[in-house]
């Protein structure tokens, strides 16, 4: 049998690499940018919204965010000229349309035009829904004191609902994962090239660091109580997380009313910000051919939203729209490149062949154990308080999902609307059977 195949020539791989990576906006830092998010928009004209979202824990503690953005006057998009500056348009009015959404007794309906004429242009000019994704909270919205990002300790958000250091470090877990996770991209790629060329040395080595970086994860993830507390997260941060889809119970029964520079009005029912819009983790499914039915609804979906994708579309395809363009038209790439299941699920007969099967259920357990952790996230920082009586006079995710009748918490809800113990559930249960249908070890 000939030697070791090389997966790439050492002349091709750097080109083809840096093409299929940079091409999709793929970074040193992986998903996240290669430089760091703007502070501020440069330019004074967009002053107002600076101002609101230097004091919006303020305004929001007050419950004046609503009176201060309706006095705003509707700026235009067209002062935004580097892409830069249209992502921290994004965050911005992100920020600001949740605020006003939830920022009151009540969930807001009605999105006003000052928020929502801009918010539409900017969201069309990404591709992206108009509601505070992974991308506007997490991927475009961090800064670093020092020059690595994978530092949990040097990384902070630039932005909060709430103005406290557990909201801040909430974010910045899943910045640092980002980045931790990003050398493991090109790997895995090169990992899938190599199926061709049956070139099973290098594919098990390529999952066994797989199944390292995802444990690296783990251990990022477990830091979230250093500085998030609990009962902070469930009341103060979890509420402003939320969207507007399966938000019945927490004041959006139609979802919320959008209207755009034309005056033309539509009610969407959009998903809020959550980790599985995370395109490192999908990427990792995908590599693993890992396949998740769940569409992540709590009942049939009978959405009035525009953007409806019918019940057919899992939860996991359909929050790729939520995901920036270049990054789930790499997904798409990826996908169309196959999968390592195929291979590791073939009669093994070679020694190496089972050498690979045996790494590739131990990245599939890796990922297993991850959600599994995540999960006990969960647990502590929803489940658990939700259980405990605390009596405010607001209407949102947090109060909607408190104890009724004799003590029985009803169906929790997650930030993207998704049925959320069930949903985490069977997501880490396909997870683990896809390891475990590789047979012949």
């Amino acid at each position: 049998m000939p030697g070791r195949t090389q997966l790439l020539s050492e002349t091709e791989r750097p080109r083809n690499e840096n093409c299929l990576l940079k091409g999709h906006d793929i970074s040193k830092n992986g998903f996240l940018p290669d430089d760091e998010p703007l502070k501020r928009l440069p330019s004074p004209y967009y002053a107002p919204w600076e101002f609101i979202l230097d004091d919006l824990p303020s305004l929001i503690k007050k419950r004046t965010i609503r009176r201060v953005v309706d006095l705003t006057p509707v700026l235009s998009t067209g002062k935004l000229h580097t892409e830069g500056e249209w992502r921290r348009a994004y965050v911005v009015l992100s920020f600001l349309a949740h605020a006003y959404i939830w920022g009151g007794e009540r969930a807001s309906e009605v999105l006003p035009p000052q928020i929502s004429v801009p918010y539409l242009q900017v969201s069309e000019h990404f591709d992206l829904p108009p509601v505070a994704t992974y991308a506007a909270l997490n991927l475009w919205n961090f800064a670093c004191s020092g020059s690595d990002p994978r530092d949990l300790d040097s990384v902070h958000s630039l932005h909060t609902f709430s103005g406290t250091e557990d909201e801040s470090w909430f974010f910045s877990v899943s910045v640092a994962m980002e980045a931790e996770g990003a050398y493991i991209i090109p790997i895995m790629v090169r990992a899938l090239e190599a199926v061709e060329h049956r070139d099973y040395s290098a594919i098990t080595k390529s999952l066994d660091e797989m199944a390292i970086c995802i444990g690296r994860l783990g251990k990022l993830l477990g830091r979230m109580d250093e500085k998030c507390d609990p009962m902070v997260f469930y009341h103060q941060i979890r509420p402003f997380l939320a969207g507007s889809k399966n938000m019945g119970a927490a004041g959006l029964p139609n979802g919320v009313l959008y209207e755009d520079e034309h005056g033309v009005l539509d009610w969407k029912q959009l998903r809020g910000g959550s980790n599985g819009q995370s395109s490192l983790i999908q990427f990792f499914d995908i590599v693993l051919g890992i396949e998740h039915k769940s569409p992540g609804c709590l009942a049939p979906a009978t959405s009035t939203s525009s953007s409806g994708t019918g019940e057919s579309t899992s939860f996991h395809e359909e929050v790729r729209s939520y995901m920036p363009a270049p990054h789930r038209k790499f997904l798409r790439r990826i996908s169309d490149m196959g999968s390592l299941k195929e291979l590791a699920s073939e009669h093994a007969t070679s020694e190496e062949h089972i050498r690979l099967k045996r790494s590739f259920q131990a990245a599939t357990k890796a990922l297993g154990d991850f959600r599994n952790r995540h999960m006990q996230i969960v647990t502590r920082y929803i489940v658990v308080p939700s259980r405990k009586q605390v009596r405010v006079p607001t209407v949102n995710l947090a109060t909607a999902s408190l104890p009724s009748g004799q003590g029985a918490v009803g169906e929790l809800t997650g930030t993207g609307g998704t049925a959320l113990i069930p949903f985490l559930k069977q997501t880490r249960d396909e997870t683990y059977v896809t390891g475990l249908i590789v047979s012949g070890v």
